[in-house]
């Protein structure tokens, strides 16, 4: 299908996107704030034009000024201390960030050491259960590590998911706690998958429950579904290089070599027995006999890390001032809208904007009968909860203000 056009995208400003409801979101109130007011967005167009520090006070003005702009895309920055379109008549000292969700970004591409189903840009359902495990590893970690409430996960329209927590304990982060939170989150940073994670024993708390969500799976997709090891050349880049004995390397490449195409099942089962068979020629005993394999064991559990683990792009969480594309954009080049993931979601799940033009003229131009409803329905419900803790947020710190300068009274 062919990319949106210029008018393709004026009709999905006018007629089907839900700018209300992104203007309450990033406002964090149905109320006038400054939340927004003084919220950046940037508009990117098809030109390769791009224009940042634009500001609205209004949902009305939001929809009216994406409307004339028309661009390819908008993006989403920061809340600063003056609305971001005064920005010219400022020196540039006088305009700081305050805050902005801390957003992640997981794609596809970087899991290609391991898929064989599709490789760069192309996703399909088989693949795309990575990123449903690393969406599934973050919710866990953001929720009962950092006790973060309110986060959503987009569909970045063609092979990947950003996370935008919207909590305000997680808005008000500086750039060096989010870096903070990056580096606790980000176990895996070798994209290739050829150099040996050896992570420190015993596993931090986090990465056992991490190993624990994803083993169940390990055997699923990566041994079965995927395969990545039935070619020997992968097989001796990414699994031979995560074990830590030398010579069971090397007795490993020799049998691999001698018997071409063994199944990533058959080469997994091939360490443990040639692990034995080592242990045994070496005439170990017990006691280092049970070291070797106990060592054998967290190079496996390092593996399934490796291959499975969210791989985040570190850049789009490391600073306040950083710009995501706004859910419920239209992809340039898919044109698939950038819709909230749902339970069971997959890239063929999401609404085409040529699909939401047909569905327009079949139901009077109702947008609640078209297959983007769902996704505005349950981004409609975030909304309500993000709104609703952000004010319990708010007037608990107030209180917490209140009390402490009737204490700073009391002692003075």
């Amino acid at each position: 299908m062919s990319a949106p056009s210029s008018a393709d995208m004026e009709y999905y400003y006018k007629q089907l996107f839900p700018f209300t409801d992104v203007f309450y979101w990033l406002n964090h109130s149905r109320e006038p704030s400054k939340d927004m007011a003084n919220r950046e967005l940037a508009m990117a167009f098809r030109s390769g034009a791009y224009k940042r520090y634009n500001s609205y006070s209004s949902p009305e003005e939001f929809k009216q000024q994406i409307e004339r702009a028309n661009p390819d895309r908008f993006e989403i920055g920061a809340v600063y201390n003056k609305p971001p379109k005064e920005r010219d008549a400022l020196l540039k000292s006088e305009m700081h960030p305050l805050q902005k969700e801390l957003v992640f970004d997981i794609d596809m591409d970087d899991y290609d050491p391991y898929r064989t189903c599709c490789e760069g840009a192309r996703v399909c359902s088989r693949c795309w259960r990575f990123i449903t495990l690393a969406i599934e590893v973050m919710a866990a970690t953001l929720r009962e590590d950092f006790g973060f409430q309110d986060f959503l996960w987009v569909f970045s329209g063609r092979r990947g998911a950003h996370c935008w927590v919207s909590d305000r304990r997680a808005r008000m982060l500086t750039d060096i706690q989010r870096r903070n939170v990056l580096d606790y989150v980000n176990v895996v940073r070798d994209r290739s998958g050829n150099k040996r994670l050896n992570l420190v024993r015993p596993y931090h708390p986090q990465l056992t429950r991490a190993l624990e969500q994803l083993k169940p799976h390990f055997v699923d997709i990566i041994l079965g579904d995927q395969d990545p090891w039935c070619k020997d050349e992968s097989a001796f880049a990414t699994l031979l290089t995560g074990l830590h004995d030398k010579q069971l390397q090397e007795a490993l490449r020799k049998h691999w070599t001698e018997n071409p195409g063994r199944s990533s099942q058959q080469k997994w089962s091939d360490i443990d027995a040639f692990a034995a068979a080592e242990t045994r020629s070496n005439h170990l005993n017990a006691a280092r006999k049970q070291e070797y394999m106990n060592k054998l064991k967290e190079c496996k559990e390092d593996i399934v890390l490796q291959a499975l683990y969210p791989k985040l792009d570190v850049e789009v969480t490391k600073q306040t001032i950083h710009l995501l594309k706004s859910p419920f954009c239209i992809h340039p080049a898919t044109g698939n809208v950038c819709v909230p993931i749902l339970d069971g979601f997959e890239p063929s799940n999401a609404p085409k904007l040529h699909q939401l033009q047909q569905e327009m003229q079949q139901h009077n131009n109702n947008v609640a009968e078209t297959s983007l409803q769902p996704f505005i329905g349950h981004f409609e419900k975030y909304i309500d909860s993000v709104i609703k803790h952000a004010g319990e947020a708010v007037a608990k710190a107030e209180e917490e203000s209140s009390l402490k300068r009737k204490h700073d009274d009391i002692l003075a």
